[in-house]
């Protein structure tokens, strides 16, 4: 229950203070109104802590939102976005009223939940419950990583918290706690998170759902926890803060008493959560904080005097920042170089020089083991490269020899069964993420969104069933973040239906930002590596458990043609083919076999390897028609979900697909039982150039 007369800041705020908080408030409340659509409650509720958080303890420089040593600031609880633009605009960043007044509208900087624009502020995407809290694990990951490489006696460059406020549903979410687990056991202390507990979701009250002790679990996880038993003790808040950042072996988590909708008739209701409230609500909102009725979007003068001082004060502690940088480079000019080129986003000059050519060889090797030595190749050069599996190195075959295992500093526990040899401690690159897919998703988004980093995430292709949703976030950004997705087919055999991907292609393919490459030997799965580390936005490789032939590239067109999506691998006449058949990864192989048996015939044949349907279609139309020209019958291999292959063979063409799911037995076997065989592909072949 809401206490008449209780004001705008809780009974321990008063002042320009209370009447700062109160403007918070308003501001989320006049947003959510003039949109007719959003979450107040949780702005409500949660202003405050967010007061308190923002004015004296996060670091941050409006004028330069891009400062390498800012604080980051995770919105997890994304429903509550308006909150999150009122600070923006009370603080002096990028996002002026008119962009609160456009709360919810076409390309405004405020839409209904947060996104990605670090340009005003806004340092990732959230919404999805959970995500937010994995990503900041991520960026907090990526702080102690950078400050164990680059920080010196003296020299503090790399210092500063990760921040977020999370909901009651972001506890209930898998992510999280998984995610938690893992920060816990990293000790990440420089990870305080705001748990914004007012005991409602949207549809009910906790009671229904969500009756545990999550400090007790929190604690069980290794985190420092803080109780604070009103939202509105804006000093008792400050308190729990100043201890979490004391707190030295340990991530924190500050779980307050909030209520939904404070102040408001719908109070402690789930109605606060996700709707507007009535003319009449929101009078009466209005009248409970002593606010004028009809003032809309209005901020008091000496609140935005006060609230801009938090801003200018972040940007006299960037200038004393970048005397200290420029101080560094003069003591440590070889480290500066390295600073500036990993925050740049910059490969050094030559990463690629030592990436392996492979020999024609018909026994082949597998494109799982062929990338773990093109990913060692790149790590000897490429410094930024950083990441790991799930608990399956051996198999990814993705651990980066010699860079140790990402761990906080533990006397002894270098023998540790599995560590990677090398420095044990923040400074490692490679993370043991243990069975957590998941978090590993996201807190490979926070890796990349921190800065400085170049991360990736392997598993096997099965698997991104459970990484999805944090995948879909990645794409969402156009982040730069690399997945190795190992076991890429029912061509891995005896473990089953259970880990065959069978409809992951389409899928992914139908993600909008999501490159895909699925290369046919090792030289084209170098040449992935290749386009994974310069290209823009999120990059998936699909790499065979198999051995694959390597393909004799005298014989057969250059794996560089890899670079263009698709290319011609083969043709059997000059002129304009009679036959195409098109193929990616391992079933290239079997569809070579039937294009020489078809071109011994004397079939004006045509293989086209096409790894990457998004790099191919980014290719000019001169391009794509030359190697896929109108005319000739047409047909597709793969072994995966034939959804979209008509796009390029056309209603009268062949697709040698799977539309079941798979088996356990050799893969060899499951792979010619269902129909990924020379044999098949000829049939299908000759029974398509049969109708013409």
């Amino acid at each position: 229950m809401r206490e008449a007369g209780a004001g705008g800041g809780g009974s321990q705020s008063d002042g320009l203070e209370s009447l700062s908080i109160t403007t918070i408030r308003m501001l989320a409340l006049d947003a959510v109104q003039k949109a007719n659509s959003g979450h107040p409650g949780m702005p409500l509720g949660m202003a405050p802590a967010a007061y308190v958080l923002w004015t004296r303890f996060l670091k941050f420089s409006p004028e330069n939102p891009f400062w390498p040593d800012r604080d980051r600031f995770v919105l997890s609880a994304g429903h509550g976005s308006a909150l999150l633009y009122a600070m923006l605009h009370l603080t002096g960043h990028d996002m002026p009223m008119d962009e609160l007044r456009n709360f919810r509208q076409w390309e405004s900087k405020t839409p209904g939940h947060p996104e990605y624009l670090p340009g005003s502020g806004i340092e990732t995407t959230t919404g999805p419950l959970g995500q937010g809290f994995a990503t900041g694990v991520g960026m907090a990951m990526a702080e102690a990583h950078l400050a164990a490489i680059f920080n010196r006696e003296g020299y503090p460059l790399v210092d500063h918290f990760t921040y977020a406020i999370a909901s009651d549903g972001d506890m209930m979410e898998g992510i999280a706690s998984e995610a938690a687990s893992l920060a816990g056991d990293l000790k990440l202390n420089k990870l305080v998170y705001i748990y914004d507990s007012n005991h409602i979701t949207l549809s009910a009250d906790t009671r229904l759902t969500f009756t545990e002790d999550a400090g007790k679990r929190f604690e069980a996880y290794g985190w420092h926890v803080q109780k604070v038993a009103d939202a509105n003790d804006a000093k008792a808040i400050e308190a729990a803060l100043a201890r979490a950042r004391q707190e030295a072996e340990r991530p924190s988590l500050i779980i307050i008493r909030s209520h939904i909708g404070y102040g408001s008739p719908v109070q402690d209701t789930f109605k606060a959560h996700g709707s507007p409230m009535s003319p009449e609500q929101v009078k009466d909102t209005r009248a409970f904080y002593g606010w004028p009725p009809d003032a809309q979007f209005y901020v008091p003068g000496e609140v935005r005097s006060h609230m801009l001082q938090a801003g200018h004060a972040g940007a006299v502690r960037e200038d004393e920042w970048n005397a200290l940088l420029d101080d560094y480079g003069k003591e440590h000019p070889e480290l500066r170089k390295r600073w500036d080129l990993m925050m740049g986003g910059r490969l050094p000059d030559g990463w690629d020089r030592d990436i392996p050519f492979f020999a024609a060889d018909g026994n082949g090797i597998a494109t799982r083991k062929a990338g773990g030595r093109i990913m060692n190749a790149i790590s000897e050069r490429v410094p930024a490269l950083i990441g790991g599996s799930a608990d399956l190195d051996p198999s990814t075959n993705t651990a980066l020899v010699g860079r140790g295992s990402f761990q906080p500093p533990r006397t002894g526990d270098e023998s540790v069964q599995g560590a990677v040899p090398g420095p044990w401690g923040y400074e490692a690159a490679n993370i043991a993420y243990g069975v957590r897919e998941h978090a590993m998703g996201g807190i490979t988004n926070g890796l990349a969104l921190h800065g400085g980093l170049l991360p990736f995430a392997a598993t096997f292709f099965i698997f991104s069933d459970y990484m999805r949703p944090a995948m879909r976030l990645a794409a969402l950004m156009n982040l730069r973040v690399i997945y190795v997705f190992t076991h890429d087919s029912v061509g891995l055999g005896q473990d089953g239906p259970t880990h065959e991907p069978v409809e992951h292609l389409a899928s992914f393919r139908a993600m909008p930002n999501m490159t895909l490459i699925r290369p046919a030997d090792a030289n084209e799965t170098a040449e992935a590596w290749r386009l994974a580390m310069t290209r823009e936005g999120p990059v998936a490789l699909i790499l065979s458990r198999q051995d694959l032939p390597v393909l004799d590239r005298e014989r057969y067109a250059p794996a560089s043609g890899l670079r263009r999506g698709g290319y011609i691998l083969s043709d059997s006449s000059p002129e304009l083919p009679e036959l195409v058949i098109i193929a990616t990864g391992s079933e290239v192989h079997p569809a070579l076999a039937a294009y020489e048996q078809l071109a011994g015939e004397g079939v004006k044949a045509r293989l086209v390897s096409l790894p990457s349907w998004e790099i191919f279609e980014e290719q000019g139309a001169e391009y794509r028609r030359q190697v896929l020209p109108a005319g000739p019958a047409y047909v597709s291999v793969e072994a995966g979900a034939g959804l979209g292959w008509r796009r390029y063979v056309g209603t009268d063409g062949a697709i040698v697909s799977l539309e079941r799911f798979g088996a356990s037995a050799p893969g060899e076997d499951v792979l010619k039982r269902l129909g990924f065989s020379k044999d098949i592909i000829y049939q299908k072949a000759t029974e398509v150039l049969d109708k013409r």
